[in-house]
């Protein structure tokens, strides 16, 4: 298809300047002028024509046409109207692309899924807003959404947070949601110099693959994340002291402080130690206890 290819920093600035295009840094906007970056993205989501993507933030179609390419449908979900016409009209031509004109964080991305591949598992790729990543990434692992793979571009600390484990300063409650529902892989390292405008701070690809079922089992999925949010919220405190102070956890403290001895830890234990496992381990001992105001 003879177009001009938006990964390359000139006909990016043509197709700005031909629709007087204007960032809105309320949208977080940072369009990618890099088509190796490109190649490494779709390379790395292990796109083919069996599949239905779903982009989020398509901005003026850069990716989209990479992802045209090799996928068997395309829907480019991008909030800022001001995009649509460039969007119209860089992918003018490929039939596999719809273009949705919302706010993915409330549309129904289900029942797109039902509409479009029959309710089958989607990839999902993107070169995330950095101020919606976890939003939207939380979002659609929470919601259960039939997602097989997240390969995003997200801001290199956030990767960092997501693949890291116990012991690590960026460990946290990121790493371990994240691990909870998919194996994090970071693809590639991207410096500021591939984007238009330049952000402020590096960036990176990373793959999440969906697990089938989690790695560890869990008899209450919300109390686990209730504990795991509450033992980072301060993270100077010891585990016990940080769950006994949290208002989402309703146990008294020496029924925390039991538990956590079940995981063979000592009283001064902090969050930041323990597993993922460890965590579901508390989780599932502090579940089976009568909980005194009857809150779960």
């Amino acid at each position: 298809m003879n177009r001009p290819v938006l990964g390359i920093p000139q006909n990016t600035i043509d197709i700005l300047q031909k629709y007087n295009f204007s960032f809105q840094k309320k949208f977080g906007q940072n369009f990618l002028i890099d088509t190796h970056v490109l190649d490494k993205i779709i390379r790395a989501a292990d796109i083919n024509k069996e599949d239905m993507v779903l982009e989020v933030g398509p901005g003026i179609g850069t990716m989209t046409q990479f992802l045209a390419e090799a996928a068997g449908k395309v829907a480019a979900v991008e909030i800022d109207k001001n995009l649509i016409p460039i969007l119209n009209d860089t992918l003018a031509g490929y039939e596999n692309v719809r273009i949705i004109n919302d706010d993915v964080l409330k549309l129904d991305i289900r029942g797109l899924i039902s509409e479009e591949n029959e309710g089958k598992p989607i990839k999902v790729v993107a070169n995330l807003p950095y101020y919606i990543t976890t939003p939207i990434i939380m979002g659609l692992f929470e919601e259960h959404v039939p997602v097989e793979s997240i390969t995003v571009m997200v801001q290199k600390e956030v990767a960092d947070r997501m693949q890291t484990g116990p012991g690590n300063k960026d460990y946290g409650a990121l790493s371990l949601a994240v691990q909870y529902y998919a194996k994090p892989y970071i693809v590639a390292n991207v410096p500021p110099n591939c984007f238009m405008p330049r952000p402020k701070v590096g960036s990176a690809v990373i793959r999440l693959t969906c697990h089938e079922r989690p790695p560890v089992a869990v008899e209450d999925e919300r109390l686990m994340f209730d504990i795991i949010r509450a033992s980072f919220n301060q993270r100077r405190k010891t585990l016990a002291n940080g769950l006994n102070n949290s208002d989402k956890i309703a146990f008294p403290k020496e029924v925390i402080m039991d538990a956590i001895e079940q995981l063979g830890k000592g009283a001064s234990v902090r969050g930041e130690s323990l597993t993922l496992e460890e965590f579901a381990r508390l989780s599932n001992a502090l579940a089976q206890r009568p909980c005194p105001d009857g809150d779960f």
